[in-house]
């Protein structure tokens, strides 16, 4: 028997876990991402950063840091959009990767070296522990859903309990973690997730580099939901973790497994760090102010109107605001 939170990551991180080598994202995999969508996400993140340096918040000379970087697709999307935009940045940026398996730095290494050649300085860390910057860029697309958590359930005796997991079969027994209890009761969790991992994430980050600016996008809204949202990915079905008949066995390390993400949360760690500049918004929003619509208008001065429209379609998915660009959150940090 064990805590549901150790049973999720032997699922993804275990030498043999669903993260261990590559997967193939997109139409063949198990699920989208906003990357697998359409390059102009990344197109608008590049902007973002080109104006971060403009702006004067981060030096010419600063690092790209991708934690979670899977193929490197979204690295070399930006790292494209940047020489599109601002070709003489390449000359003068740094950029990083922090990935825990050897097999994935290779991937990311490789498709790096086939995309730009030795036109950029690569530099990959094994855990975000290593890292020592005086300054960086730091992006994290769909990691924190992947952090390891807890189930929690209110019963009707008013107990909290956790969940435990005992031959893949899930049970709740009364929590006895004061941190579990503690979390609780200050974000009025009776029932869903608690990640309290995302803590030492917050904390190794806000240490390892003097000045930064940090942004994610994810699954999941400012307030829990008081649901369980923990659900597993296989070949685009989704299966709700507590759906009847689903054989966990089954699905173990061969599929993915992710729950939404608590924000405010999120937000109260970097605020615990003495970083007050956090900003939450919708994918919508970002990518709407980060400068989407106008790489657009630049593609269609310079296309066929078959190729505009096609990209095009691929930006609505990424903005629809019943899909993507609602159900997708962002939060964009400067320290």
């Amino acid at each position: 028997m064990k805590r549901f939170n150790e049973y999720f990551n032997q699922w993804l991180y275990d030498k043999d876990g669903y993260y261990a080598s590559y997967k193939q994202i997109g139409k063949e995999g198990d699920f989208y991402t906003s990357v697998s969508t359409s390059s102009f996400f990344g197109g608008a993140i590049a902007k973002k950063i080109i104006k971060t340096i403009e702006d004067g918040f981060l030096p010419k000379d600063t690092t790209i840091l991708e934690i979670g970087a899977h193929h490197g697709y979204l690295l070399a999307d930006i790292i494209q959009f940047i020489y599109t935009l601002k070709p003489q940045l390449l000359s003068t940026l740094n950029f990083a990767i922090v990935e825990r398996f050897e097999g994935l730095q290779k991937q990311q290494k490789q498709y790096l070296q086939d995309s730009f050649g030795d036109i950029i300085k690569l530099k990959h860390y094994n855990d975000l522990k290593e890292v020592h910057l005086d300054n960086a860029y730091v992006l994290a697309n769909e990691i924190f859903d992947a952090f390891d958590c807890d189930l929690v359930y209110t019963n009707d005796k008013d107990v909290l309990q956790y969940a435990v997991v005992n031959n893949h079969k899930i049970e709740f027994i009364d929590c006895d973690n004061l941190q579990i209890i503690d979390h609780c009761k200050k974000y009025s969790i009776t029932k869903g997730e608690v990640a309290l991992s995302y803590k030492d994430f917050v904390d190794t980050l806000c240490t390892q580099i003097k000045s930064f600016e940090f942004l994610t996008f994810d699954y999941g809204d400012r307030y829990p939901r008081n649901d369980f949202s923990a659900r597993v990915y296989e070949k685009h079905q989704v299966f709700p973790i507590f759906e009847e008949g689903l054989e966990l066995e089954r699905l173990f390390k061969k599929s993915d497994i992710t729950y939404d993400v608590h924000f405010n949360y999120l937000k109260d760690l970097f605020n615990d760090n003495k970083v007050k500049n956090v900003e939450f918004s919708t994918q919508l929003k970002a990518l709407v102010d980060f400068g989407i619509i106008e790489l657009l208008e630049i593609l269609k001065a310079n296309v066929e109107e078959s190729t505009y429209l096609k990209e095009t379609q691929k930006v609505k998915v990424l903005l629809e605001p019943t899909g993507m660009g609602d159900r997708f959150k962002i939060l964009n940090v400067k320290k």
